[in-house]
């Protein structure tokens, strides 16, 4: 037997939740989530671009987490049944201690910086304000539903790295960050 990927049971613009209830496709709860896999398919993209060891193997997690935040998401808490992983303060504190570790090699940033230095760091940057607007759709849910903290941290702290993980590609990169020099 084998499995389609497709089900023609969206054709009509509603999708099922975890749990089986059925919602517009243009909810705020399926672009919450679907704004989270469009953040985790670009940082795919970056780890895919990426030739430092240990930031490779970080966005590997923070893809996994991704993936949970999603399935966290995606689930209709009074339905569904399926045991969703968690996500902990340790994925947070990881998050804090790699940026840490970044920011000690990184000079003192003393202007905004703008987008860019080489493509992957540019890559970053997308991803960053991918999350923000992830962040922003899932604090909106949050008005709405009940969304776990936790998710709203995370999503915060995640856009934090990806800033620092851009300045610190540069860096290694021995490229130059571009400084903002607003017009007088």
């Amino acid at each position: 037997m084998t499995f389609k990927i497709y089900t023609k049971t969206g054709d009509q613009g509603q999708t099922s939740l975890i749990g089986g209830r059925r919602v517009s496709k243009a909810h705020i709860r399926i672009e919450s989530y679907g704004t989270v896999d469009e953040l985790n398919s670009y940082i795919g993209l970056i780890k895919d671009q990426l030739n430092l060891k240990e930031p490779k193997a970080i966005l590997y997690h923070i893809q996994d987490r991704l993936f949970t935040i999603g399935a966290v998401l995606a689930s209709d808490s009074e339905t569904s049944k399926m045991k969703i992983p968690d996500l902990l303060e340790s994925d947070l504190e990881l998050l804090e201690k790699q940026m840490d570790l970044m920011d000690e090699t990184l000079p003192t940033l003393k202007n905004f910086i703008l987008p860019g230095g080489n493509l992957t760091s540019s890559h970053c940057h997308v991803a960053r304000c991918i999350c923000r607007r992830a962040e922003r759709l899932v604090v909106h849910l949050a008005q709405e539903a009940e969304v776990p903290e936790i998710i709203i941290r995370y999503l915060n702290r995640l856009s934090d790295y990806l800033f620092i993980l851009s300045r610190y590609i540069v860096n290694e990169a021995g490229a130059e960050e571009i400084p903002w020099r607003p017009r007088n």
